[in-house]
């Protein structure tokens, strides 16, 4: 919401020390908050005056375009009192008109600096001004897109002309909170001022003045909908002089709160839903076919508005008809059939008080915005439509000629405001403060509201404040008087035994298990689209491509809720190598949305939901496990002098899904599988105590072309909702035995699909309890094991914690480990 200051200042008085920057300030600390202070003329510099065209000479250019070579007095203003020679190419004046000159040595919006130079053979001194080259709106002045012509009494030649042009007005831009839609007036913010500035007083309310009382001679109105419009007021002037000019005083004002000037007609409906807060149509009156009626629409229904767009109506709209069908969509947009037209004479004027929910809804279905549908569906006084058809009447009559009919037609009476009963010092309990229920009690008669009792308070909210329904709403207004600044800071006391939960202590242990590693979190969006699935080469059958469509995605391009983390982080790492990395190491930890095949209820609103409801609610709600994934890219050990460097491979993938186990004391098993998007025969499959996990290796080499990744880069994706089930939270730490340390190292022979992870748990179970660690530390094919056979090598070491071992002992240890293997697996020991 724009609002000059003196608009302002015209409805409350504010000491005249109280500068804007002050004043804003004031109105911020209680709630309306400062957007922007804005002069059109800040930018402007140097002599900006009143010149009188004395000449105009059109010289047409070899370029077909015709310009005017212009003399122009501009008074002293030049310090010569000669006229000033300028050049011009708009055409929308002539000699005698008052015109806007900058003159040399003045700078226009857009640090645009003016100067005398050579044109079209002339020198130009200066420039005559359009309103687009002032920084007002186009159009300003109705100068269209030519200069600005002045009225005649604008003034003398030389005069400075940023007054007339109410270029040295401040104007405050204000935003308003969709709660708090009495802002969106000057009536409300002059009531703000009031309320919140020092010294300010003598409110004088623009919508509090005598109006005629209702009467039978009216325009004929009837509501069949009297919960979406309680109140419909209709007055009627004839005699209206349809080229009457709007009074600059207006159009200014109109200009700088942001909205055109039309028409006069069109332009006071405007200025006084400014002024008041409530919206105004005006239906040309011979247009009209007998009465007024307010309903809803019917199925197939439809109307073309006045922007010219063909609308089906849907049964929840509120429309206004009259004998010849449906004239407008209630508190919306008005109607084609009915518009003012340049010839109109006679016209009614409708102030009606509309249903808040029923405006907005209407305008997001027929994606609607506009002035008054946005005042309308926020909640405008009920009380104050009499008073403002009044005064648009009264502003045609002085401006338009017009003559005012005697009939005063109003239906319906305002809707009752509810009372809300609260405690005396519940603003002091709320906020900490020492607010006495005086001071309670004068806050609230400040802000309008009727207040009663003691101890325990009645409160009567006032008429155009639909936003204050309970006790809550009148201690936040009692505290915002008083002054947010005011309220102290007090930490709250936690209560004893709380924190952090198990899952979330274990979820930051991953994140810091999988950094040590070297990897680095990022957090991507969770929308993906079937492009995304091609690009992973998932299978049409696979479970992740059954995924949750949302209803009004960001992209429709990305439609669905992802079902793996991989999508978002791939793309990640594909735009990281984009920008130039060549080696780096990514993760993340989300949730993935698993949906069911349960429809969820669609619950009524007028009242709670039941046990059961709830409960099918709660069954429709998709599952959301938490996952890890990770990406690594390039080198896992940079090159240098030392030598070349070693490229990661589907291994490193494996053990940082083991170190991020390790750190809540799991082991993961890994064994080959082919699952999409790993490369077959590079792909593990991993578990924890037998139960599936997740997947990690190196990615198919198709994958990376598509997602323009290098080949040979590695990925994961777990489960930690499995992690986290079975995490051992305060793990004991390892006894350290000063025992020495006994090796044995065996290898053996197996068929080449058996996994390496199943040779270590045989290897694992037959070496008993002194088995410290195992390794694999090589594996051979070739000739000497024979053709689909390989060679496992591993590294067994056994510590006993009271003694050390004997060579008899740790050879019958391994001796067992082996025979464990044979049986377990086929293991042959080479």
């Amino acid at each position: 919401m724009k609002a000059p200051v003196s608009w302002i200042k015209e409805y409350v008085d504010v000491p005249e020390d109280v500068t804007t920057d002050e004043l804003t300030r004031r109105l911020t600390m209680t709630g309306l908050k400062l957007e922007a202070i804005d002069s059109p003329g800040a930018q402007i510099t140097g002599p900006l005056v009143i010149g009188k065209v004395l000449t105009k000479e059109p010289e047409p250019q070899k370029n077909g375009k015709v310009i005017n070579w212009c003399t122009v007095d501009v008074g002293d203003a030049n310090e010569t009192g000669l006229p000033q020679g300028i050049v011009c190419g708009a055409h929308n004046f002539e000699p005698g008109d008052l015109v806007v000159v900058i003159l040399p040595g003045g700078v226009l919006p857009g640090n645009f600096a003016i100067s005398a130079r050579k044109t079209y053979g002339h020198l130009s001194a200066g420039m005559i001004c359009s309103a687009t080259e002032l920084g007002l709106p186009e159009g300003a002045f109705n100068s269209g897109d030519g200069i600005i012509v002045l009225p005649a009494d604008a003034g003398q030649p030389g005069d400075d002309v940023r007054s007339a042009l109410g270029l040295d007005e401040e104007v405050i831009e204000f935003e308003v909170n969709p709660d708090r839609a009495y802002g969106l007036s000057l009536r409300g913010i002059a009531r703000e001022v009031l309320v919140s500035v020092e010294g300010a007083s003598n409110f004088r309310d623009p919508a509090l003045r005598e109006t005629p009382a209702a009467n039978d001679a009216g325009h004929p109105v009837v509501l069949e909908d009297t919960v979406g419009c309680p109140v419909f007021v209709a007055r009627k002037v004839t005699g209206f002089d349809p080229a009457a000019p709007t009074p600059k005083f207006m159009a200014d004002r109109l200009v700088a709160a942001g909205m055109r000037s039309i028409s006069l007609a069109v332009d006071v409906t405007n200025y006084v839903m400014l002024e008041t807060g409530r919206p105004i149509h005006g239906y040309d009156a011979d247009k009209l076919q007998g009465p007024i009626v307010v309903r809803r629409a019917k199925a197939g229904e439809t109307l073309t508005t006045l922007d010219g767009t063909a609308r089906d109506l849907h049964p929840e709209d509120l429309v206004v008809t009259d004998d010849s069908g449906i004239i407008g969509l209630g508190g919306v947009m008005g109607g084609e059939t009915t518009e003012i037209s340049d010839s109109t004479t006679s016209i009614v004027v409708e102030s009606a008080h509309w249903d808040a929910v029923s405006m907005f809804r209407t305008g997001k279905r027929h994606k609607i915005s506009s002035e008054a549908g946005k005042r309308n569906e926020r909640g405008v006084d009920p009380t104050i439509c009499e008073a403002a058809a009044d005064r648009v009447v009264e502003l045609l009559v002085t401006y338009g000629g017009a003559t005012a009919d005697p009939g005063v037609t109003v239906v319906g009476t305002p809707p009752e405001v509810p009372a809300i009963t609260v405690a005396g010092d519940k603003a002091a309990r709320v906020s900490g403060m020492e607010i006495s229920e005086e001071t309670a009690v004068e806050a609230l008669r400040a802000v309008g509201c009727e207040v009663s009792g003691t101890g325990t308070l009645t409160v009567v909210p006032p008429p155009w404040r639909p936003d204050m329904t309970d006790p809550q709403d009148t201690t936040e207004e009692v505290i915002r008087l008083v002054g947010y600044d005011k309220v102290p800071s007090v930490l709250p006391i936690p209560p004893a035994g709380r924190g952090l939960t198990r899952a979330q202590q274990l979820r930051r242990r991953f994140g810091r298990a999988a950094a040590a590693e070297g990897y680095s979190e990022v957090l991507t969006f969770p929308f993906v689209g079937e492009a995304d699935f091609d690009a992973l080469g998932i299978p049409a059958d696979d479970a992740r491509r059954h995924a949750l469509r949302l209803v009004n995605p960001l992209s429709s391009e990305q439609p669905f809720m992802t079902t793996t983390v991989l999508p978002g982080l791939l793309r990640t790492a594909a735009r990281n190598v984009g920008h130039g990395a060549g080696s780096f190491a990514l993760f993340e930890t989300a949730t993935v949305t698993v949906p069911r095949d349960v429809a969820a209820p669609i619950l009524p609103v007028d009242r709670g939901p039941d046990a059961d409801e709830l409960a099918a609610l709660d069954a429709a709600v998709p599952e959301q496990p938490l996952h890890l994934a990770l990406v690594a890219v390039g080198e896992a050990d940079g090159s240098g002098w030392w030598g070349e460097g070693r490229p990661v491979s589907w291994a490193d993938a494996v053990e940082a899904v083991r170190a991020v186990a390790d750190s809540v004391g799991l082991e993961v098993g890994a064994r080959g599988v082919e699952h999409a998007p790993w490369h077959p025969g590079r792909c593990a499959e991993l578990s924890v105590d037998g139960e599936v996990i997740g997947h990690a290796g190196e990615l198919h080499p198709k994958v990376c072309t598509t997602l323009g990744l290098p080949r040979g880069t590695v990925a994961a994706e777990v489960d930690l909702d499995v992690l986290i089930e079975r995490s051992v939270h305060l793990r004991p730490a390892s006894v350290f035995s000063t025992q020495p340390l006994a090796k044995e190292d065996v290898a053996l022979a197996v068929d080449a699909d058996v996994p390496a992870a199943d040779v270590e748990a045989a290897l694992r179970e037959g070496a008993g309890d002194l088995l410290e660690s195992i390794r694999l530390f090589d594996v051979y094919t070739g000739e000497q094991v024979g053709e689909g056979r390989k060679s496992l090598a591993y590294a067994l070491r056994f510590r006993a914690e009271d003694r050390t071992l004997t060579e008899k002992e740790t050879a019958a240890f391994r001796e067992a480990a082996v025979a464990s293997a044979v049986e377990k697996v086929g293991a042959v020991q080479r």
